[in-house]
């Protein structure tokens, strides 16, 4: 299938759903980007929802099923994009697998999986953006991170190792690429984030949002664009997102 892409190249937005990455690949569209986003294939049709309210308003999606652990997978989308939308200009890796368990009661198949998901699909994502943006000498990629990349906490011991150890990939990967004009960024989110989730858990959000005390997604999204538009004389590698009333 010959490219469809027109104008600027294509965005994967891996880990896309209705909240932080579901903004990001909006912002994305609205600069013009041919936005590919994933989740696993269970959520296909809420993924297809997401890319058809992006068409709607005027921008370009495409929807994939994917298992971002399955390294197979992983090549096959990235090869797919390459050839069938645009140049893959942006990678946002965007999964959380935050959940809570004590350290008794985290069993090795709940450790072993959060760290697939949140480390590991991360350095596939970011191995196969890097094989197609190196040739050419450009290109940014994007990890979400969260206070539990840089400290661990009662009940996440397998999502702060998780999340570490992708901080880790991060870094090792933007000192490798950044000489060969790659843009790798770390974004530590800091705080609970206005969305279906937070909202089905607490009563105060909409308190929240009217003093700015509450992540908003669009706000998080517009950080990810800023980073990607740095010139590369001034790349910032890491940055944290926080409300301004947030303890840390």
């Amino acid at each position: 299938m010959a490219s469809e892409s027109r104008g600027k190249g294509a965005c994967l937005v891996v880990g896309a759903g209705d909240g932080v990455g579901g903004a990001i690949a909006r912002a994305f569209a609205a600069e013009g980007y041919t936005v590919c986003i994933t989740r696993r294939p269970r959520h296909l049709d809420q993924l297809e929802a997401l890319a058809a309210s992006i068409r709607d308003a005027g921008g370009k999606a495409r929807a994939f099923g994917v298992d971002a652990r399955q390294e197979g997978d992983m090549v096959s989308l990235v090869d797919t994009i390459e050839a069938e939308v645009g140049p893959l200009e942006v990678v946002v890796f965007n999964i959380g697998a935050n959940v809570r368990f004590s350290i008794t009661e985290t069993t090795a198949q709940v450790f072993s999986k959060v760290w697939e998901m949140a480390c590991f699909a991360g350095f596939l994502a970011g191995r196969e953006a890097a094989r197609v943006m190196t040739p050419r000498g450009r290109g940014t990629i994007l990890f979400t991170g969260a206070s539990a990349s840089l400290r661990g906490k009662d009940g996440f011991s397998a999502f702060a190792s998780a999340k570490a150890g992708l901080r880790a990939v991060a870094q090792s990967m933007a000192r490798e690429l950044g000489p060969k004009g790659i843009h790798v960024a770390h974004v530590v989110v800091d705080g609970a984030i206005d969305g279906v989730f937070t909202r089905s858990m607490r009563e105060d959000v909409q308190s929240l949002l009217d003093r700015d005390e509450i992540l908003k997604p669009d706000e998080i999204a517009a950080n990810f664009v800023w980073l990607h538009r740095q010139p590369r004389s001034a790349w910032t590698h890491e940055i944290d997102l926080r409300p301004w009333g947030e303890t840390w």
